[in-house]
């Protein structure tokens, strides 16, 4: 089975490095500057789940792409999107299988009008890694984890292939028969968090500490939790247990990575992660205030941003 892993940065490169060190048939797309470095130092993994430095891993870049994969595994950010998706398109033929690991959903609408409905898997993964100035891929927390699966439910047989290739990877990958209800879970566990710490500029630990912040945090929770219910994906109750619980938890360090990105100055998926779930709430009817004004002080950072001030 030929994968292509889009790009070989803290994602791709940590799922893409540990199956390629498990035997897998693996090819990184990447840029010219990224080739340079996999050639010179290789592609380096720091992870408490053990280091490793795979030499010279094979690598293609775009205009050199002339054969067609059975999987592409696709980890960029919702803005880099259509650059990705321009990138890996010669890649994809009839039975190409494309597993995306962003954020929300909107990715899958803008991959099915590109590629067809039959060639878009579903996808989520679980990780905290990043780039280090070695550009070295560095994993934070031992979690680690990547499921997938067909979006209309069940399983089927690449589902089975893919799964079998992937758990030789050792980082916790899992079919799912029930992949969007998986989806849905994450993106409001994902949009509360990001939703909260970026408004409040602030981790979970010291919102809670302010007066009502653990009843803002949970009514943001309730929100997101609201607009999954009206789109058919209401939270099972062990999973709202679950994230209310790591939303009221004393003294928690937890932050989104887009609260990260935004200390940082870099771009953020706004309209994505939490634009998208603001749409979904109107066209539901389903009142939003904390999480529509979270998505407006985002939309007024981007504009900021982009004017330099």
């Amino acid at each position: 089975m030929h994968i292509l892993v889009v790009g070989a940065g803290a994602i791709g490169g940590y799922f893409g490095g540990r199956l390629l060190q498990s035997g897998a048939d693996i090819t990184f797309l990447v840029r010219p500057r990224r080739a340079g470095e996999l050639v010179s130092a290789g592609l380096v993994i720091k992870s408490p789940a053990g280091d490793v430095t795979l030499p010279n891993p094979p690598t293609v870049q775009a205009d050199q792409l002339k054969n067609h994969f059975d999987v592409v595994l696709l980890s960029c950010k919702a803005f880099d999107l259509d650059d990705a998706i321009a990138s890996f398109a010669p890649a994809v033929g009839p039975d190409t299988a494309i597993i995306p690991l962003l954020n929300g959903m909107k990715h899958l609408d803008v991959l099915e009008a590109k590629f067809g409905r039959e060639r878009v898997l579903g996808g989520l993964c679980a990780i905290a890694a990043t780039l280090n100035d070695k550009r070295e891929v560095v994993q934070l927390q031992p979690m680690q984890s990547l499921g997938f699966g067909e979006r209309d439910g069940g399983s089927s047989e690449r589902v089975r292939a893919i799964s079998e290739i992937f758990q030789r990877g050792n980082f916790n990958a899992a079919s799912s028969e029930q992949i969007m209800q998986d989806m849905w879970e994450k993106w409001v566990f994902l949009a509360s968090l990001a939703a909260s710490t970026t408004l409040m500029r602030a981790p979970v630990g010291v919102i809670l500490a302010a007066p009502g912040g653990k009843d803002f945090l949970l009514g943001m929770l309730d929100e997101c939790s609201g607009i999954a219910a009206a789109a058919g994906h209401a939270p099972s109750g062990p999973f709202f247990q679950r994230v209310s619980g790591m939303l009221t938890a004393e003294g928690s360090p937890m932050t989104a990575s887009m609260y990260r990105d935004l200390k940082q100055g870099l771009p953020v998926e706004a309209d994505h992660v939490i634009g998208d779930l603001v749409a979904r709430a109107d066209e539901a009817k389903v009142p939003v205030p904390r999480l529509r004004i979270a998505y407006m002080q985002l939309k007024a950072y981007e504009a900021q941003r982009v004017n330099g001030s």
